[in-house]
């Protein structure tokens, strides 16, 4: 206690107010000016009704006040503590993600530069294994497409008629097929395709690889549009075997497969193995879709012609601009009844375009113009391989290296090496802006561990390239990683 509580408890004496603000110091207050008296205070009585039972001491109401006010202030400085600690916490999320968004962003600017940069460097090179889909100008494309009508004053189609139909018999005689339909984009054919076959079979399941084009680039439309249900016979890597198709654990309506499997490095089975596929589907009760979107290509690795390919399956799904350089657009290829039931579903799906003329003038010029061709792309590819493959294993810089698949199952392959993704980007466009040679374009992270991986594709601008210009292209590639 201090002195002044002492006195309060001994004398048992009231304090007056009055003589309470008289001793007060301060402006005008007692003793704080002449004549006031200092030293003046009265000792105070409590209250008895106050007084604690039993004669417990009491603590007078200013020092109590101030005892709660103290605890007060702690209680409200540990509450603004953790609300400062939580409001810390706030801000510095709210500053991470602001971070990672600016890095996001300068992620992509730097993306688009690189890509812009490697554009004009492609249209520039005097050497390249193949033209980028992205190079091409308007004018050029519509320059193009100036001279591909047989007869410029035929009627414009109207609903799929006129060109759009001679383009779809077209197709049908090539793949042996009874009857086919141009949609816009093979991502509308193909999920009509599993749509119709679900209802005919009764079965929603699709069995397909997990690297497919369903899977992967099309936003589980499958199941989101469609209500379909996926089941995987393999994760691995490659082709389904027969075995595992036999051994799926549940029933499924359709098998689709990839032809060639692209994500896994363009892989075909062979012509064998693929029968096998097709028989162990059969036995399942269930029906065969091929995503030949570059099935054209694939008859070199088959040895077999379009028609024998396509007869394995019930209904088959083919690119226009993938492998034969059209604009755009796909077809769907099968039995009459199945192609006129897919013509329903693409007017319910939007695909039932008022005038396609561009896209089917430029898949019938590249029907006419790249498929004859792609054999040679094929036999030319698998030269740039194996030259690719001598000339990374003479370079001491490169520790390790993968050309996948060794020997290419069409005019597509895979590169993989040990380097971080963008670093083997830039050293692909400096290569290009600076020799007019390109040899490899985009990179990506998304291989396995540790590795990046690039796709290569050998069409007509390829064919000249000699083993000696491959080594050439590699050495002056590796000298700027």
């Amino acid at each position: 206690m201090n002195q002044d509580t002492e006195r309060t408890v001994a004398t048992g004496a009231e304090p007056d107010p009055g003589a309470e603000r008289a001793g007060r110091t301060g402006p005008g207050g007692a003793g704080a000016g002449p004549g006031g008296n200092a030293g003046a205070q009265r000792i105070a009585e409590p209250d008895a009704a106050a007084e604690p039972a039993g004669g417990a001491e009491r603590v007078p109401e200013p020092a109590a006040a101030a005892q709660r006010g103290a605890e007060q202030a702690l209680d409200g400085a540990g509450e603004r503590a953790a609300r400062e600690q939580a409001a810390g916490r706030v801000t510095d999320l709210a500053d991470e993600a602001a971070e990672q968004e600016a890095a996001e962003r300068a992620a992509e600017v730097a993306a688009d530069e690189v890509a812009a940069r490697m554009v004009a460097a492609g249209r520039a090179a005097r050497r390249k294994l193949s033209d980028s889909l992205r190079e091409a100008t308007v004018g050029e494309l519509l320059a193009e497409l100036g001279g591909l009508a047989p007869d410029p004053d035929e009627p414009g189609d109207v609903y799929g008629n006129g060109v759009v139909e001679r383009l779809e018999r077209r197709v049908a005689e090539l793949l042996g097929t009874e009857d086919a339909a141009f949609f816009p984009t093979g991502t509308m054919a193909q999920q009509i395709a599993l749509r119709c076959w679900a209802g005919r079979t009764g079965n929603p399941v699709v069995a397909l690889h997990p690297m497919s084009h369903p899977e992967r680039w099309e936003g589980g439309a499958l199941s989101a549009v469609s209500g379909l249900r996926t089941a995987h016979p393999t994760g691995e890597p490659r082709q389904p075997t027969a075995a595992e198709i036999a051994e799926m654990p549940e029933p499924f309506g359709t098998l689709m497969l990839e032809l060639p499997l692209r994500d896994a490095g363009f892989l075909l089975p062979t012509w064998e193995e693929l029968s096998a596929l097709v028989d162990a589907a059969r036995e399942r009760d269930a029906v065969v879709h091929f995503d030949g979107a570059r099935l054209w290509e694939s008859t070199v690795h088959f040895g077999r012609s379009l028609p024998e390919i396509a007869a394995l399956a019930d209904s088959v799904y083919v690119s226009f601009y993938k492998s034969l350089g059209g604009l755009s657009g796909a077809a769907l290829a099968g039995s009459a009844s199945l192609v006129a039931e897919t013509k329903v579903w693409r007017h319910r799906y939007g695909g039932q375009i008022f005038r396609q003329f561009p896209a089917a003038l430029s898949a019938l010029a590249g029907l006419e113009r790249e498929l004859p061709a792609l054999p040679s792309y094929v036999a030319k590819a698998r030269s740039v391989a194996s030259a690719l493959s001598s000339a990374l294993a003479a370079a001491p810089e490169v520790p390790w290296f993968r050309v996948h698949p060794e020997v290419p199952h069409t005019h597509q392959f895979q590169v993989w090496l040990p380097y971080d993704a963008d670093r083997l980007t830039e050293a692909g466009v400096r290569l290009a802006e600076e020799t007019g040679t390109v040899l490899f374009r985009r990179w990506s992270p998304d291989g396995p561990p540790g590795l990046s991986v690039t796709e290569l594709e050998v069409t007509r601008p390829g064919l000249t390239w000699t083993n000696a210009d491959v080594t050439t292209a590699v050495t002056a590639f590796v000298a700027r990683l």
